[in-house]
């Protein structure tokens, strides 16, 4: 854990990414598998990664997120897309993907189905949405911890146009939403003006409150 701990003090949102530099693909691979195997409400793993590698998908996406550099200086952009709604068949799919894999159902856990299905679909979409979105920002924070661990830099971002980089990634066709991007890739020597600087904090009092 203490190694962990360095490598989250060492990890910053990076301004400046070094352009020659791409990450290699088996770090990538480790980052991805890191998401997918993060916890999501009921295990229905409501949203996607898209890996954009392409340039010219990226360079397209630049000028609709602020003009980020890190989006083309890093070699690979990862999009976080939510479901756009929860429906029926999604739900099933992932109940019956679990009792395939398993080999077996049970009572309790085909309740939870129903329970489920008498719910979620229901609701107004844009609640489902969001819903959806907060499972992403699990795997988000998941792949910042995985990123650190493979010394691999990073930048969250949310500073974009959802609507635009749908459009550009054809995600609405697939009933999907953007939530958040994070470019990987390895910092630059020069030019960003928070490399080196102390990480600063809350202290432990002021953050974490204990209820003995």
């Amino acid at each position: 854990m203490s190694n962990l701990l360095d490598k989250l003090n060492w990890r910053y949102a990076t301004k400046k990414m070094d352009a020659t530099k791409a990450v290699e693909q088996e770090k990538v691979d480790r980052i991805l598998e890191a998401v997918r195997l993060t916890a999501t409400s009921s295990g229905l793993q409501p949203y996607e990664v898209i890996v954009v590698k392409n340039k010219e998908l990226r360079e397209a996406i630049v000028p609709n997120a602020w003009n980020q550099a890190q989006i083309t200086d890093g070699s690979h952009l990862l999009v976080f897309a939510a479901w756009d709604n929860y429906t029926e068949e999604r739900i099933n799919h992932m109940f019956d993907l679990v009792n395939n894999e398993r080999g077996f159902s049970n009572e309790g856990w085909e309740n939870y189905r129903q329970m489920l299905l008498g719910a979620y679909p229901k609701r107004d979409a844009e609640v489902n949405y969001q819903h959806a979105a907060r499972q992403a920002y699990i795997g988000l924070g998941t792949a910042l911890i995985a990123a650190a661990e493979e010394g691999v830099d990073s930048t969250p971002m949310e500073g974009f146009d959802p609507a635009k980089v749908d459009e550009i990634l054809g995600l609405t066709e697939r009933g999907l939403r953007s939530v958040v991007l994070l470019p990987l890739g390895y910092r630059a020597d020069d030019g960003d003006w928070l490399k080196g600087l102390k990480k600063v904090r809350r202290s432990k009092e002021e953050f974490i409150t204990e209820m003995n």
